[in-house]
Protein backbone atom coordinates (compact mmCIF):
# COMPACT_ATOMS: atom_id res chain seq x y z
CA UNK A 1 0.00 0.00 0.00
CA UNK A 2 1.10 3.38 -0.93
CA UNK A 3 0.17 6.97 0.93
CA UNK A 4 0.06 9.99 -0.20
CA UNK A 5 0.12 11.46 3.11
CA UNK A 6 2.42 13.16 6.01
CA UNK A 7 5.06 11.26 7.53
CA UNK A 8 4.30 11.14 11.35
CA UNK A 9 0.73 12.42 10.98
CA UNK A 10 -1.96 10.94 13.31
CA UNK A 11 -4.00 9.80 10.16
CA UNK A 12 -0.35 7.77 9.15
CA UNK A 13 0.25 6.25 12.82
CA UNK A 14 -2.89 5.04 12.89
CA UNK A 15 -3.23 3.47 9.74
CA UNK A 16 0.17 2.04 9.98
CA UNK A 17 -0.63 0.84 13.29
CA UNK A 18 -4.30 -1.06 11.95
CA UNK A 19 -1.75 -2.73 8.87
CA UNK A 20 0.78 -4.18 12.09
CA UNK A 21 -2.16 -5.47 14.07
CA UNK A 22 -3.62 -7.38 11.00
CA UNK A 23 0.62 -8.51 10.56
CA UNK A 24 0.14 -6.48 7.18
CA UNK A 25 3.46 -4.73 6.31
CA UNK A 26 4.08 -0.95 6.74
CA UNK A 27 2.49 1.52 3.80
CA UNK A 28 5.05 3.35 2.25
CA UNK A 29 4.59 6.92 2.54
CA UNK A 30 5.28 9.74 0.02
CA UNK A 31 5.22 12.82 1.53
CA UNK A 32 2.84 15.99 -0.11
CA UNK A 33 5.89 18.56 -0.28
CA UNK A 34 8.16 15.53 -2.22
CA UNK A 35 5.34 15.07 -4.68
CA UNK A 36 4.70 18.48 -5.37
CA UNK A 37 8.41 18.94 -6.05
CA UNK A 38 9.02 15.59 -8.09
CA UNK A 39 6.28 13.81 -9.37
CA UNK A 40 7.81 11.68 -11.13
CA UNK A 41 8.27 9.88 -7.33
CA UNK A 42 5.02 8.82 -7.91
CA UNK A 43 5.32 6.73 -11.05
CA UNK A 44 8.45 5.03 -9.17
CA UNK A 45 6.39 4.46 -6.20
CA UNK A 46 3.21 2.95 -8.19
CA UNK A 47 5.34 0.92 -10.35
CA UNK A 48 3.63 -2.53 -8.98
CA UNK A 49 0.21 -2.54 -8.31
CA UNK A 50 -0.96 -1.62 -4.82
CA UNK A 51 -3.49 0.34 -3.48
CA UNK A 52 -2.74 4.00 -3.25
CA UNK A 53 -4.94 6.44 -0.54
CA UNK A 54 -4.39 10.03 -0.89
CA UNK A 55 -4.70 11.28 2.82
CA UNK A 56 -5.25 15.24 3.39
CA UNK A 57 -2.37 18.03 3.07
CA UNK A 58 -2.79 20.01 6.28
CA UNK A 59 -0.60 18.43 8.24
CA UNK A 60 2.85 19.95 7.00
CA UNK A 61 2.33 23.69 7.15
CA UNK A 62 4.71 23.88 4.46
CA UNK A 63 2.69 21.71 1.80
CA UNK A 64 -0.32 24.70 3.19
CA UNK A 65 1.93 27.17 2.09
CA UNK A 66 2.33 25.86 -0.89
CA UNK A 67 -0.85 25.05 -2.29
CA UNK A 68 -2.14 28.67 -0.83
CA UNK A 69 0.39 30.89 -3.22
CA UNK A 70 0.07 28.53 -6.37
CA UNK A 71 -3.42 28.90 -6.06
CA UNK A 72 -2.95 33.00 -5.70
CA UNK A 73 -1.20 32.84 -9.00
CA UNK A 74 -3.77 31.02 -10.56
CA UNK A 75 -6.61 33.94 -9.64
CA UNK A 76 -3.77 36.19 -11.09
CA UNK A 77 -3.74 37.35 -7.12
CA UNK A 78 -0.89 39.14 -4.85
CA UNK A 79 0.49 36.34 -3.05
CA UNK A 80 -0.38 35.97 0.83
CA UNK A 81 2.08 35.79 3.77
CA UNK A 82 1.76 32.53 5.48
CA UNK A 83 -1.30 32.18 7.94
CA UNK A 84 -0.52 31.68 11.46
CA UNK A 85 -1.75 28.60 13.20
CA UNK A 86 -5.27 28.40 13.47
CA UNK A 87 -5.69 31.16 11.07
CA UNK A 88 -8.47 30.95 8.31
CA UNK A 89 -6.62 33.14 5.24
CA UNK A 90 -7.66 32.76 1.97
CA UNK A 91 -9.32 29.91 1.44
CA UNK A 92 -10.56 30.03 -1.92
CA UNK A 93 -6.77 30.73 -2.90
CA UNK A 94 -5.95 27.72 -1.11
CA UNK A 95 -8.67 25.62 -2.34
CA UNK A 96 -7.52 26.52 -6.40
CA UNK A 97 -4.11 25.04 -5.17
CA UNK A 98 -5.54 21.98 -4.10
CA UNK A 99 -7.69 21.42 -6.58
CA UNK A 100 -5.26 21.83 -8.99
CA UNK A 101 -2.90 19.13 -7.70
CA UNK A 102 -5.85 17.23 -7.50
CA UNK A 103 -6.24 17.60 -11.30
CA UNK A 104 -2.75 16.89 -11.58
CA UNK A 105 -2.67 13.71 -9.43
CA UNK A 106 -6.22 12.49 -11.63
CA UNK A 107 -3.96 12.81 -14.67
CA UNK A 108 -0.68 11.12 -13.38
CA UNK A 109 -2.98 7.82 -11.86
CA UNK A 110 -5.13 7.80 -15.09
CA UNK A 111 -1.32 6.16 -16.84
CA UNK A 112 -0.61 3.94 -13.62
CA UNK A 113 -3.35 1.36 -14.33
CA UNK A 114 -1.90 -0.58 -11.77
CA UNK A 115 -2.79 1.82 -8.82
CA UNK A 116 -5.86 0.70 -7.53
CA UNK A 117 -6.88 4.01 -5.82
CA UNK A 118 -8.89 3.76 -2.59
CA UNK A 119 -10.55 7.91 -3.14
CA UNK A 120 -10.48 9.28 -6.61
CA UNK A 121 -8.57 13.16 -6.75
CA UNK A 122 -11.62 14.27 -8.62
CA UNK A 123 -14.14 13.19 -6.12
CA UNK A 124 -11.74 14.27 -2.97
CA UNK A 125 -11.54 17.98 -4.99
CA UNK A 126 -15.48 17.96 -5.44
CA UNK A 127 -16.13 16.46 -1.73
CA UNK A 128 -14.00 19.66 -0.64
CA UNK A 129 -15.55 22.35 -1.93
CA UNK A 130 -18.46 21.72 0.13
CA UNK A 131 -20.92 24.13 -1.66
CA UNK A 132 -20.82 22.05 -4.64
CA UNK A 133 -20.83 18.71 -2.32
CA UNK A 134 -24.10 19.66 -1.40
CA UNK A 135 -25.64 20.26 -4.72
CA UNK A 136 -24.15 16.83 -6.03
CA UNK A 137 -25.49 15.16 -3.28
CA UNK A 138 -29.38 16.71 -4.21
CA UNK A 139 -28.73 16.27 -7.73
CA UNK A 140 -28.62 12.80 -6.33
CA UNK A 141 -31.22 12.54 -4.53
CA UNK A 142 -29.92 12.87 -0.99
CA UNK A 143 -31.87 15.29 1.19
CA UNK A 144 -29.70 18.24 2.48
CA UNK A 145 -30.79 21.02 4.34
CA UNK A 146 -32.34 23.88 2.10
CA UNK A 147 -29.40 25.70 0.63
CA UNK A 148 -29.54 29.65 -0.26
CA UNK A 149 -26.16 29.59 -2.04
CA UNK A 150 -23.50 31.72 -1.79
CA UNK A 151 -23.03 34.65 0.46
CA UNK A 152 -21.76 37.80 -0.94
CA UNK A 153 -21.50 39.83 2.49
CA UNK A 154 -23.34 40.83 5.46
CA UNK A 155 -25.64 43.42 3.34
CA UNK A 156 -26.53 39.60 0.93
CA UNK A 157 -27.03 37.78 3.71
CA UNK A 158 -29.73 40.06 4.76
CA UNK A 159 -31.63 40.72 1.29
CA UNK A 160 -31.54 36.85 1.50
CA UNK A 161 -33.01 36.29 4.72
CA UNK A 162 -35.44 38.68 3.51
CA UNK A 163 -36.17 36.92 0.05
CA UNK A 164 -36.24 33.72 1.88
CA UNK A 165 -38.88 34.57 5.13
CA UNK A 166 -36.00 33.39 7.36
CA UNK A 167 -34.20 34.35 10.54
CA UNK A 168 -32.05 31.43 11.28
CA UNK A 169 -29.50 29.71 9.17
CA UNK A 170 -25.64 28.16 9.21
CA UNK A 171 -23.31 30.56 7.26
CA UNK A 172 -20.22 28.04 6.20
CA UNK A 173 -17.11 28.87 4.77
CA UNK A 174 -17.10 27.20 1.12
CA UNK A 175 -13.75 25.36 1.26
CA UNK A 176 -13.60 25.01 5.27
CA UNK A 177 -13.37 21.89 7.39
CA UNK A 178 -13.87 20.73 11.42
CA UNK A 179 -16.37 23.71 11.80
CA UNK A 180 -13.89 26.31 10.82
CA UNK A 181 -15.37 29.93 10.67
CA UNK A 182 -18.95 28.00 10.39
CA UNK A 183 -21.72 30.48 11.94
CA UNK A 184 -24.99 30.28 13.47
CA UNK A 185 -26.98 33.04 12.52
CA UNK A 186 -30.34 34.26 14.28
CA UNK A 187 -32.26 37.33 14.32
CA UNK A 188 -35.18 38.13 15.33
CA UNK A 189 -38.23 41.04 14.64
CA UNK A 190 -36.78 43.10 16.79
CA UNK A 191 -33.91 43.35 15.05
CA UNK A 192 -31.27 41.78 17.61
CA UNK A 193 -28.78 39.60 15.90
CA UNK A 194 -26.89 36.88 17.38
CA UNK A 195 -23.78 35.10 15.59
CA UNK A 196 -22.39 31.60 16.90
CA UNK A 197 -19.18 30.68 16.26
CA UNK A 198 -15.65 29.12 16.73
CA UNK A 199 -13.48 32.09 14.26
CA UNK A 200 -12.64 34.16 16.74
CA UNK A 201 -12.14 38.40 15.18
CA UNK A 202 -8.73 39.46 15.43
CA UNK A 203 -7.97 43.21 14.54
CA UNK A 204 -3.44 43.61 13.46
CA UNK A 205 -2.47 46.64 12.00
CA UNK A 206 -5.63 47.36 10.85
CA UNK A 207 -6.02 44.32 9.63
CA UNK A 208 -9.18 41.98 10.43
CA UNK A 209 -7.84 38.80 11.04
CA UNK A 210 -9.95 35.49 11.91
CA UNK A 211 -8.93 32.03 14.08
CA UNK A 212 -10.34 28.88 14.51
CA UNK A 213 -10.22 28.59 18.30
CA UNK A 214 -11.76 25.46 20.64
CA UNK A 215 -14.00 28.40 22.57
CA UNK A 216 -17.43 28.64 20.56
CA UNK A 217 -18.11 32.89 20.51
CA UNK A 218 -21.38 34.49 20.34
CA UNK A 219 -21.46 38.03 18.58
CA UNK A 220 -24.52 40.40 19.49
CA UNK A 221 -22.92 43.59 17.86
CA UNK A 222 -24.62 44.65 14.82
CA UNK A 223 -21.32 45.72 13.40
CA UNK A 224 -19.03 43.24 14.75
CA UNK A 225 -21.61 40.57 12.91
CA UNK A 226 -21.14 42.04 10.01
CA UNK A 227 -17.32 42.13 10.26
CA UNK A 228 -17.18 38.50 10.60
CA UNK A 229 -19.54 37.72 7.49
CA UNK A 230 -18.00 40.00 5.41
CA UNK A 231 -14.11 39.17 6.18
CA UNK A 232 -15.48 35.32 5.77
CA UNK A 233 -17.42 35.87 2.51
CA UNK A 234 -14.14 37.13 0.90
CA UNK A 235 -13.16 33.79 1.05
CA UNK A 236 -16.42 32.23 -0.30
CA UNK A 237 -19.22 31.65 1.77
CA UNK A 238 -22.48 30.03 1.94
CA UNK A 239 -25.88 29.21 3.84
CA UNK A 240 -28.26 26.82 4.37
CA UNK A 241 -31.37 26.95 6.42
CA UNK A 242 -31.37 25.91 10.35
CA UNK A 243 -32.00 22.54 10.71
CA UNK A 244 -32.50 21.43 14.29
CA UNK A 245 -30.93 18.96 16.32
CA UNK A 246 -32.15 16.69 17.99
CA UNK A 247 -31.41 16.44 21.91
CA UNK A 248 -30.79 14.65 24.55
CA UNK A 249 -30.84 16.28 27.94
CA UNK A 250 -29.09 19.61 28.33
CA UNK A 251 -26.93 18.68 24.97
CA UNK A 252 -28.00 18.35 21.03
CA UNK A 253 -26.16 16.28 18.94
CA UNK A 254 -25.93 14.82 15.26
CA UNK A 255 -24.06 11.78 13.72
CA UNK A 256 -20.97 11.20 11.86
CA UNK A 257 -20.94 7.67 10.00
CA UNK A 258 -18.03 6.48 7.91
CA UNK A 259 -19.15 4.16 4.61
CA UNK A 260 -16.59 1.68 3.06
CA UNK A 261 -17.31 0.38 -0.09
CA UNK A 262 -20.87 1.97 -0.07
CA UNK A 263 -22.61 0.74 3.63
CA UNK A 264 -22.74 2.23 7.03
CA UNK A 265 -20.29 0.96 9.67
CA UNK A 266 -18.60 2.95 11.96
CA UNK A 267 -20.67 5.38 13.63
CA UNK A 268 -21.24 8.40 16.61
CA UNK A 269 -23.08 10.40 17.80
CA UNK A 270 -21.35 14.25 18.49
CA UNK A 271 -23.25 15.40 21.18
CA UNK A 272 -22.46 19.36 22.94
CA UNK A 273 -24.08 22.41 24.30
CA UNK A 274 -22.90 24.51 21.71
CA UNK A 275 -24.00 25.24 18.27
CA UNK A 276 -21.17 23.67 16.77
CA UNK A 277 -20.60 19.57 17.62
CA UNK A 278 -17.66 18.59 16.30
CA UNK A 279 -15.71 16.32 18.67
CA UNK A 280 -12.70 18.25 18.43
CA UNK A 281 -14.19 21.39 20.02
CA UNK A 282 -14.35 19.25 23.33
CA UNK A 283 -17.71 17.72 22.54
CA UNK A 284 -18.87 14.28 23.36
CA UNK A 285 -19.06 10.77 22.26
CA UNK A 286 -22.50 9.03 22.39
CA UNK A 287 -23.84 6.10 21.25
CA UNK A 288 -25.83 6.17 18.20
CA UNK A 289 -27.93 2.67 19.34
CA UNK A 290 -29.03 4.76 22.14
CA UNK A 291 -30.03 7.18 20.87
CA UNK A 292 -32.38 6.30 17.75
CA UNK A 293 -34.89 4.40 17.62
CA UNK A 294 -34.84 1.55 14.52
CA UNK A 295 -36.50 4.23 12.69
CA UNK A 296 -33.92 6.84 12.42
CA UNK A 297 -31.01 4.30 12.31
CA UNK A 298 -32.50 2.53 9.42
CA UNK A 299 -33.05 6.32 7.98
CA UNK A 300 -29.25 6.81 8.80
CA UNK A 301 -27.77 3.59 7.18
CA UNK A 302 -30.28 4.50 4.18
CA UNK A 303 -29.09 8.13 3.65
CA UNK A 304 -25.57 6.91 4.08
CA UNK A 305 -25.73 4.26 1.20
CA UNK A 306 -27.19 7.23 -0.85
CA UNK A 307 -24.96 9.65 -0.53
CA UNK A 308 -22.11 6.88 -1.12
CA UNK A 309 -23.49 6.20 -4.13
CA UNK A 310 -22.85 9.86 -5.27
CA UNK A 311 -19.30 9.46 -5.24
CA UNK A 312 -18.25 5.78 -7.03
CA UNK A 313 -14.65 6.05 -6.83
CA UNK A 314 -14.43 6.81 -3.32
CA UNK A 315 -14.22 3.76 -1.72
CA UNK A 316 -13.55 5.77 2.20
CA UNK A 317 -16.27 8.53 3.26
CA UNK A 318 -17.45 10.02 5.79
CA UNK A 319 -20.75 11.71 6.11
CA UNK A 320 -22.44 13.77 8.69
CA UNK A 321 -26.13 14.08 9.49
CA UNK A 322 -28.96 15.07 11.30
CA UNK A 323 -31.12 12.54 12.03
CA UNK A 324 -35.17 12.77 13.72
CA UNK A 325 -38.44 11.23 13.36
CA UNK A 326 -37.36 8.69 10.91
CA UNK A 327 -35.79 11.35 8.48
CA UNK A 328 -32.32 11.76 8.02
CA UNK A 329 -30.31 15.15 6.32
CA UNK A 330 -26.66 14.57 5.65
CA UNK A 331 -24.47 18.00 6.55
CA UNK A 332 -21.48 17.26 4.99
CA UNK A 333 -19.57 14.51 2.61
CA UNK A 334 -16.32 14.18 3.78
CA UNK A 335 -13.45 12.62 1.63
CA UNK A 336 -11.13 12.44 5.25
CA UNK A 337 -14.10 11.32 7.66
CA UNK A 338 -12.08 8.22 8.72
CA UNK A 339 -10.04 9.76 11.75
CA UNK A 340 -12.49 8.33 14.42
CA UNK A 341 -9.42 7.00 17.06
CA UNK A 342 -10.90 4.40 18.97
CA UNK A 343 -14.41 4.02 17.69
CA UNK A 344 -14.82 0.35 16.83
CA UNK A 345 -17.09 -1.95 14.43
CA UNK A 346 -16.95 -5.80 14.08
CA UNK A 347 -14.50 -5.11 16.43
CA UNK A 348 -11.93 -2.98 14.34
CA UNK A 349 -11.54 0.51 13.93
CA UNK A 350 -12.28 2.56 10.41
CA UNK A 351 -8.31 1.60 9.42
CA UNK A 352 -8.38 -2.01 10.38
CA UNK A 353 -11.76 -2.21 8.53
CA UNK A 354 -10.20 -0.70 5.47
CA UNK A 355 -6.82 -2.99 6.09
CA UNK A 356 -9.17 -6.37 6.39
CA UNK A 357 -9.44 -6.77 2.80
CA UNK A 358 -6.09 -6.35 1.83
Amino acid sequence: MMLLATKGSKRVRLLQLARAQLALAPAQVLEWRDWLAEPSLLDAALARPCRFKIEPPGDDAEVHLQLLQHGCRLLDRAPVRAPERGELLAQHAWFAGFSNAMDRLSRQLAALPGAHIVNAPGEIALMTDKLACQRHLAEHGVAIPALLGRIDGYEHLQSLLHQYGLDRVYLKPRYGSSASGVVAYRRNRTGRQQATTSASITKVGGETRLFNVKRITRHDNAADIATLINTLAAQQLYAEAWLDKPRCGDSHYDLRVVAIAGQPMHRVARMGTQMMTNLHLDNQRGEVSTLLDAADIAAMEAATRQAALAFPASHVTGYDLVVRRGQAHVLEANAFGDLLPGLLWQGLDTYGMQMRDV
